[in-house]
Formats: structure tokens, sequence, C-alpha cells
């Protein structure tokens, strides 16, 4: 066996589909870059098409399969439809990226009941949705991965973690309970997790020029990160390569947590 075969049986994802929603920008369209490159027929779900069709047109010209689905994810409606749309589009996945995220993080003493249910709706209900949709297809193929994108916040409180925190413990709560379910029948359940990334969902954090280098000292690497870190780790939790790795939790944060 030469090297790229070998190298191939663990991480490739030829003939497999992957669902990635967030896929227009971020770590969520790193991921589904990534994800598509390793080989994967790719589902880009996002609300705005203009974005999907740029990234979907970058990748069709590396030779990669993509497809879109544009969808709002803030309601179960919404959740509903996309799950149609991923469907019609490209049958039923092996791999579903959960990385569409909001991020309103007001103080919790100003959190109304509308800042509530749109955070936990996105965040932490579209993942269960589609699981609860998805998985007990992959169960029955033998084959499934379910990855969540979660964040620091899901294990300290800082900047106001009010909402967005309390989604994004219960994500990973969710990937423990997914791996219960299903991992007996080859479907894992893990979650990525960000320390402070450059990324159009936390702007608001990267306007304050002193907060953003005071979050790059906290990390041992010395930077805060980019999507592109999470590459490999996303084609490692995808492959055949994880098949014993499930319900955990793999920081890729530059040392954030341990520092």
């Amino acid at each position: 066996m030469t090297t790229h075969d070998y190298l191939a049986s663990l991480f490739s994802l030829e003939g497999r589909t992957a669902v990635v929603t967030g896929g227009s920008s971020g770590i969520g369209r790193a991921i589904a870059e990534a994800l598509a490159q390793a080989g994967a027929r790719t589902v880009l779900v996002a609300r705005g098409a203009e974005r999907l069709d740029d990234v979907a047109a970058g990748l069709r010209e590396r030779g990669c399969a993509v497809e879109t689905v544009v969808a709002d994810l803030s309601t179960r409606d919404g959740i509903q439809a996309a799950a149609d749309g991923i469907v019609a589009a490209a049958g039923e996945p092996d791999i579903l990226v959960n990385s569409a995220g909001i991020n309103l993080r007001p103080h919790l003493g100003e959190v109304d009941q509308a800042t509530w249910d749109v955070t936990m709706t996105v965040n932490l209900e579209a993942p269960f949705l589609l699981g609860q949709r998805f998985a007990p297809g992959m169960a029955d193929r033998g084959f499934g991965r379910l990855v969540h994108i979660s964040s620091q916040q899901a294990h300290r409180s800082f900047v106001d973690s009010g909402v967005y925190g309390v989604s994004k413990g219960g994500l990973e709560s969710l990937a423990r309970s997914q791996s219960e379910a299903w991992s007996s029948r080859g479907v894992t359940a893990n979650t990525l997790v960000p320390g402070f990334v450059l990324t159009p969902l936390n702007q608001r954090l990267q306007d304050d020029a002193a907060r953003v280098a005071a979050l790059a000292a906290r990390t041992t690497v010395g930077r805060n990160g980019v999507p592109e870190d999470f590459a490999g780790a996303a084609v490692f939790l995808a492959s055949a390569a994880s098949g014993y790795v499930t319900g955990h939790s793999l920081f890729v944060d530059g040392g954030f947590s341990v520092h």
C-alpha cells in the first residue's frame, strides 16, 4: 500500500455526502471547503443565495461536487424546509456539520424572550432536528458523522456569554446524547470548540482592538484563530479515521482553554 492509499483509507471522503450549515462564511465555509476537497459531495446551507453561489463556484472550479440550499434555520418550518432541500439536492447525507449560528449576546438581564427563542432555535434546535432527521438513516447504513461547532462559552463565561453560552453548552450535551443513541451503529457525534476566531459572526468584538489583542495573548500559540484552522480537525471527525472518537469536545483554540 502506498502512502497515498494509506492516507486515503483514513481520511478520504470519496463517495460520501456532507452537509454544512452556515457553509457560506466563517468556520462553516472553511469546513465545507475542506470536506469538498477531501472528496465529499458537499451541500452548503445558508440564508444568502449570493454568498452560497460564490463559495460553490469557487469549489467547482477546483473540481469539487457542490450543491447549495438556501434556508433560514430560525424557525421549525425553516429547518424542515432545509432538510427537504438537502434531500432534494443530494439525497441522504453521511456527514452533517452544524456550523450555522447566531451571536446575539446582550447582558443576561436584558435578554428578552425573542432573543432567547431565536438563539436557541438556530444554535441548538436546528442541530437537534437535523440530527433527528438524518442520523437514523446514517445508522441504517452503518456510517455517519455528526459534527457541531461549539464555543468556549459552553465551558466558561466571558464577554456576555448570555443565551449564546447556554445554547452552546446544550449543543455539547446534545452531541453526547447523540453519541449514546447512535454510535453503536456507526454514527459518531462530536463537537469542535473554537477559541476566539476572526469571523463575521464576532465582528462586534473585533472592532475593539485592545480586546482582540488580549484574547490573542490568552492563547499559548500567541494568535487568534482563523477559519482555516478547522479544516484538518473537520476532515478527521468526518472521516473513517475518527470511528472510535465520539461524544467528544475537541478544542481547536490555540491553547486558549489551558492558558
